[in-house]
């Protein structure tokens, strides 16, 4: 939750830019992270899917060196994805730690005392063990989020939800392609191909959204100046259009 692209408000922002400019015919989402929080995996996933519904322009992923936990859980809701050879991907599972440091604290003579509203209010504060029915309450939490990952990476890669959880082990692979959690082994050259032909679209170029590049409309207006099939007038009203959507950031 750091407004960044890899932040649920930071991908959306960049996802309505990509969704309201004519010019924009696809996007490719170059993926290189090992997860993080549930609840933002969660949003990003429905930000990527409800862009897909509602704009009808392809997404193609483009994995490199790791792309599991919450993001392949938005990865998974792509057109096609793309991984190498050696991408770790998937991790489909979802974890909850405690600590209890009663015995360091005892050894260093350390007493602690909670005043609480209810008996299990302190069961997170790590100066105790966890009873079994706190254990019992956690693990029903880590199932529940668990079953919400699997029915969306089964959403996404159109997989029965029978069909995912073997595959939901906690643990990345490297043949993904031959398990179905992913579709092509390729470069992200490989994905922009990959998407400008979902698209439709006889030409390549692209332009990088992000919140911490300033450049875009520069890079946008280089690439296309290099492509015959634009006209002056193209040229003019994307300007105008990336201007507006520059403003709105």
């Amino acid at each position: 939750y750091d407004g960044t692209t890899c932040s649920p408000e930071g991908l959306k922002s960049q996802l309505d830019i990509a969704a309201e400019n004519n010019y924009i015919k696809a996007v490719v989402l170059r993926v290189n992270s090992g997860g993080g929080v549930a609840t933002a995996g969660e949003e990003m996933t429905e930000y990527v899917r409800e862009f897909k519904e509602t704009t009808g322009k392809p997404v193609v992923v483009s994995s490199a060196a790791t792309n599991a936990r919450a993001a392949y859980e938005i990865s998974s809701q792509a057109d096609c994805i793309y991984v190498g050879k050696t991408t770790a991907i998937g991790a489909i599972g979802t974890a909850m730690q405690f600590m209890d440091y009663s015995g360091l604290m005892e050894m260093l003579g350390i007493t602690t005392e909670d005043i609480t509203s209810s008996s299990s209010k302190d069961s997170t504060y790590g100066n105790r063990a966890l009873t079994e029915e706190e254990r019992a309450y956690y693990q029903a939490q880590v199932d529940q989020i668990n079953e919400t990952f699997i029915e969306n990476v089964a959403q996404g890669r159109d997989m029965k939800v029978d069909e995912v959880k073997p595959l939901a082990t906690g643990l990345t692979f490297t043949d993904a392609v031959e398990n179905g959690l992913a579709d092509e082994i390729g470069t992200l050259e490989d994905a922009v191909a990959k998407a400008a032909e979902l698209a439709g679209s006889s030409t390549r170029e692209t332009v990088t959204l992000d919140t911490s590049s300033s450049d875009d409309l520069d890079l946008l207006l280089d690439l296309m100046s290099e492509s015959n099939t634009q006209t002056t007038q193209e040229l003019a009203q994307a300007l105008k259009q990336l201007e507006a959507d520059g403003a709105a950031k």
